[in-house]
């Protein structure tokens, strides 16, 4: 699923026009983005966001084979809450 077909899900789902959607989807991105630079972001039950300093490494480019040092940088880790990976693993109830 691409931010499209997220965005004609929500407004289906809502009974709302696309372009609220797609409104919502931006507000709810950009708050993501400003405030994980500040701390973890939490969703009870369904999960929790939180940036972690990835270190400087060394790899390879895959169509050269040639190494090369990926630069450090900062990433994002998301942890599935409780009620997402019940839904996920429904069997294991």
């Amino acid at each position: 699923m691409n931010k499209t077909d997220l965005v004609n899900a929500v407004a289906d789902k809502m009974g709302i026009p696309q372009y609220r959607s797609r409104q919502f989807l931006n507000a709810f991105q950009d708050v993501l983005m400003e405030k994980l630079g500040q701390n973890e972001i939490v969703l009870q039950g369904f999960g929790s966001f939180k940036a972690w300093e990835q270190t400087e490494r060394s790899g390879r480019n895959p169509r050269t084979g040639v190494p090369c040092v990926i630069e450090a940088r900062t990433s994002v880790k998301f942890k599935p809450g409780k009620f997402l990976l019940e839904a996920l693993n429904p069997q294991n109830k």
